[in-house]
């Protein structure tokens, strides 16, 4: 068994956008860096861009938006002339009927019918009038936002697919977090003004919390952005090691740093660095930690939701104008399908072939992810059929890319779960920082991802946590309203934060 020795300031667990982002910003600022990656060929994580024959698949779709002008900047910097304008452009698919998301008002109002409508808006405002006063459950905190008969219609079957569980057993965190600020009212009012024209400022006037009209996007797909990343800490003279894994962490009692074993291809690599930052997940960091946290029974109840995306090449210039559309029909298990072409035309190398994703939400090891990749793409076609999307016999070729521990599941207990980690954590070992979705079990967009990166650098160069990334996505706004990179002076404030901070880390 080969052993390579190295000694670093930082060593990071991951290369997707938050590992990725401490690096580059750490090499910048003349830190020595080694980020161990499990993948053996791509970076990014769920950001990454699969290749197979010139077609290239975005694992789950990623917009690059962000009110933050750090991330917008830092974008621009790591890819400067690669960018395009893209319009946006998705639906929902319910009862054989296709419902533009963002909202029209009379298109909804014409495909749902008038009775229907009707029992919407009636169910609507019992929910104003008799809200429900205990709110545990996405359910009830929905069932309140909304109404019941719009819940019921545009949230549970799509979000039970997501997650394989009951609406009634997540978390309200999560919708409090992913949907929190749309006002049904608000949504109407705007709809009514879009399909009347009436709209005349930028992004279509939408004034609701919702989707841009257009969106920026890497021209070969969000790989390139993390590629490129890869490739500036590789020429500042710091190292990625692929096909590599965490096989133990573990913090000399004498000197404070920290010995991190990896599991290569050719045996173990142990790194000794200063900090540890990891973007890996809680529950396979606490299984890894020596000595194992008093807190590993919590980490270990944390839960994750995997899913495929199996890719289909159709004969056709263009199915459907689409980045995506949201299938709210429990007759097929796909859950969303994706557009490549409409992300970026450069994804699909074929214009007489059109070339989409069909997105399956599982748990790694069922059915759906055990299925050998041939089955797995005789179903979307099938499935493809059922919905009236194509002929099967348009078909022309198939992959299937599957992405582990893509979600954190918000259940009843995660949170309490988390806190129990990260607490004791940050009381035992202050130079190990949590970055990223699955490093933190919160489900982080990119650009947040890459903030709790961006603090966590600035910690390591004070010596001492004067920022604290928890409050990162805390009060989030996920809905893509307002200018990009906007929201300067809230960044600003976000920075300065030190809430949440325990004294003794201040000090550290």
């Amino acid at each position: 068994m080969s052993r390579i020795d190295q000694s670093v300031d930082v060593a990071i667990i991951g290369a997707g956008p938050a590992g990725l982002t401490a690096a580059y910003l750490l090499t910048k600022k003349g830190f020595s860096v080694t980020v161990i990656e499990k993948d053996p060929v791509y970076v990014g994580g769920i950001s990454r861009t699969v290749e197979l024959d010139g077609y290239r698949f975005d694992i789950g779709g990623h917009r690059f938006f962000s009110k933050s002008k750090e991330v917008v900047d830092l974008w621009n910097e790591i890819l400067p002339d690669d960018f395009i304008q893209r319009p946006r452009m998705s639906r929902i698919y319910y009862e054989g009927k296709f419902y533009s998301y963002p909202l029209r008002a009379f298109e909804a109002l014409w495909n749902l019918g008038v009775w229907r409508s009707t029992l919407c808006m009636a169910s609507f405002a019992k929910a104003k009038l008799f809200p429900n006063r205990n709110v545990r459950s996405f359910q009830d905190w929905t069932v309140n936002a909304f109404g019941h008969k719009l819940f019921s219609i545009f949230f549970k079957t799509y979000t039970e697919k997501v997650w394989g569980m009951p609406c009634d057993e997540m978390s309200a965190d999560w919708a409090a977090q992913r949907i929190k600020g749309l006002s049904l009212w608000g949504a109407v009012v705007d709809g009514l003004k879009r399909s009347l024209g009436l709209n005349k400022k930028p992004n279509d006037g939408m004034a609701t919390k919702t989707l841009l009209e257009t969106f920026r996007y890497p021209r070969l797909g969000p790989g390139m952005m993390w590629e490129a990343a890869r490739d500036r800490v590789i020429e500042g003279g710091n190292q990625i090691l692929m096909a590599h894994s965490l096989k133990q962490l573990a913090q000399d009692q004498g000197t404070q740093r920290w010995r991190v074993v990896a599991d290569g291809p050719d045996g173990d690599v142990i790194i000794n660095a200063a900090h540890v930052i990891s973007s890996a997940p809680m529950r396979e960091l606490a299984a890894r930690i020596h000595p194992l946290p008093e807190t590993l029974p919590e980490a270990m109840e944390l839960k994750y939701r995997d899913f495929l995306t199996v890719a289909l090449m159709i004969k056709s210039e263009d199915l459907f104008p689409d980045n995506w559309i949201y299938i709210h029909d429990s007759k097929v298990q796909v859950g969303r399908i994706q557009n490549f072409r409409s992300w970026s035309p450069e994804m699909v190398p074929d214009e007489s072939v059109a070339c989409v994703g069909l997105e399956y939400f599982c748990f790694e090891g069922d059915g759906l992810w055990a299925s050998a990749d041939a089955d797995l793409i005789d179903l979307a076609k099938k499935e493809m059929a059922i919905l009236g999307l194509c002929n099967p016999d348009d078909v022309v070729g198939g992959a299937v890319v599957r992405q582990e521990k893509a979600y954190p599941v918000y259940d009843d207990a995660y949170a309490d779960h988390v806190l129990a980690m990260r607490t004791e954590l940050e009381a035992v070992a202050p130079t190990l920082h949590l970055v990223g979705r699955n490093g933190m079990h919160r489900y982080n967009n990119q650009d947040h991802a890459m903030m709790t990166a961006m603090l966590t650098v600035r910690n390591i160069e004070a010596g001492t946590r004067v920022y604290d990334v928890w409050g990162v996505n805390e009060d989030a706004e996920y809905h893509e309203s307002g200018e990009e990179g906007q929201d300067v002076e809230g960044q600003r404030a976000a920075l300065a934060s030190e809430r949440l901070v325990p004294s003794r880390l201040k000090a550290a």
